[in-house]
């Protein structure tokens, strides 16, 4: 029997570092506004874990969260954005009320990131022609209307 796969990654100092085991249950390109302003680019790369899947293995208490649900009415309020206190290096953003934990793909060493869609393309600043399917909002299993946009 094979055991679950294990990776690490770290923010930008290391000061804080994480695994997460066995395989994201979602990969996508995300283009809402939300993850544009937090990350600071067009596009941003998901991977989606369970959570308990997720465990940070160094630097607990230098972990920032910030959820915009305590100073806004936005959408994205059901997120905690966790990030390093030292260098301001992104760390993940955990989805409580969906049990899943997103952690940036690029920071997940060794994960072969292959997206099978993108979402929130309603936003979109940097449209991409690569024959995957552009979700308006997102698909109707994750609870978005499940409309698809032209690409």
């Amino acid at each position: 029997m094979n055991q679950p796969r294990n990776y690490i990654g770290s923010c930008f100092c290391s000061s804080v570092e994480f695994t997460v085991s066995g395989d994201p249950q979602i990969m996508a390109y995300c283009h809402c506004e939300s993850c544009q302003h937090w990350f600071g680019g067009q596009v941003y790369a998901v991977t989606l874990w369970p959570a308990d899947s997720f465990k940070i293995t160094k630097g607990a208490d230098n972990i920032g969260v910030f959820n915009k649900a305590a100073y806004t009415e936005d959408k994205a309020g059901f997120s905690d954005r966790m990030w390093c206190k030292t260098c301001g290096g992104r760390i993940c953003t955990g989805h409580p009320s969906i049990d899943l934990m997103d952690v940036p793909a690029v920071l997940v060493k060794g994960l072969d990131f292959k997206p099978a869609f993108h979402i929130h393309y309603q936003d979109t600043v940097h449209p991409m022609k690569d024959g995957l399917p552009k979700f308006k909002d997102t698909p109707s299993a994750a609870g978005g209307s499940g409309e698809e946009l032209p690409e």
